[in-house]
């Protein structure tokens, strides 16, 4: 059975919803994993952790995400969030997204399998490419050269995070 048809047949945990969290270091296929899942799954809508991180704040930014989607999400309302922009390598808020409530809603990125929400979590989904000087590389292919250094701090922010944190041991799937 593919990994989407065991979340369809998971139970919701988030209201009527099945919350999805694909999550794992930078550069590990996340995104391109997330992807692929979102277009074998009907009615889903897909958030990126991308939309609320920046290099200074990896994870604080939490309780936006839970204010404004999975709350209203669970209640059946529909939510939204202000978009993380980088013009010029620089966040600043962005464009407003609108969520409207799906059958599955994935949330994908660095923390998305945090411990204060695996209890709402229908399937927890681990992506991972071992060695760091691979995901560095493919992390800087896709942001570019000017973000090497950030990356390597953020790299050593998320392996301390990951360890604190046991999202891989609680992983329904690694890919």
């Amino acid at each position: 059975m593919s990994v989407a048809a065991r979340i369809l047949a998971a139970p919701p945990r988030l209201g009527d919803i099945r919350l999805v969290a694909v999550d794992g270091p930078s550069g590990s296929g996340k995104s391109t994993f997330a992807d692929r899942l979102l277009a074998e799954l009907p009615d889903a809508v897909l958030v990126r952790t991308d939309d609320f991180a920046t290099w200074d704040d990896p994870v604080s930014w939490w309780p936006r995400l839970v204010d404004g989607v999975l709350t209203p999400l669970s209640l059946g309302r529909p939510g939204g969030y202000r978009r993380t922009e980088w013009p010029e390598g620089r966040p600043r808020p962005g464009e407003w997204v609108s969520v409207g409530v799906p059958r599955v809603l994935l949330v994908e990125g660095v923390s998305a399998g945090r411990r204060s929400v695996r209890a709402r979590l229908s399937c927890l989904v681990w992506c991972e490419v071992t060695d760091p000087v691979e995901r560095l590389a493919r992390a800087v292919a896709r942001d570019g050269d000017g973000c090497r250094q950030p990356l390597l701090t953020w790299q050593k922010f998320e392996s301390g995070w990951f360890t604190v944190d046991g999202t891989r041991e609680a992983a329904n799937y690694a890919v």
